[in-house]
């Protein structure tokens, strides 16, 4: 049954990740040599604080335009309210999760502490490797 597939099964582990006080181009640069579009922000005891996306660098460099004071921390620009998931989530309860919102990933927090990200993709690999082995005991 895919209920018994967890995100802990399936979620990345090792993230990059910032710290509030990190300078809004060090993490610009640092997405872009990643080839991702976002990541999380987190304490010095790997407590989520919030996320850092494209969207947000975008609007920090915007406002420094406009106020001719481009830059900063990330601490200005993270969005600090994030959905979040646990570890023992079913994958079917994150993707009507990720059908119902505009979210591409989650992180995933167990005890507080940030413990790995669960993506889109994520979710249709273990949905394929599920229906996979589903049809290989068919057969067999």
């Amino acid at each position: 049954m895919l209920k018994s597939v967890k995100v802990r099964d399936y979620m990345t582990r090792h993230l990059v990740t910032f710290h509030a006080d990190t300078d809004l181009f060090t993490a610009i640069n640092r997405l872009l040599e990643h080839r991702i579009s976002g990541a999380p922000v987190v304490d010095g005891q790997g407590r989520l604080m919030g996320l850092l996306s494209e969207g947000d660098c975008l609007r920090g460099i915007l406002q420094g335009a406009y106020y001719e004071a481009t830059g900063g921390t990330i601490a200005s620009y993270m969005t600090s309210t994030v959905e979040t998931t646990s570890p023992e989530a079913d994958i079917i309860e994150v993707a009507e999760r990720f059908l119902k919102g505009r979210r591409r990933r989650f992180p995933v927090v167990e005890g507080g502490k940030l413990v790995g990200q669960i993506s889109r993709h994520d979710v249709l690999l273990a949905v394929k490797e599920f229906a996979q082995h589903e049809q290989g005991r068919a057969r067999g």
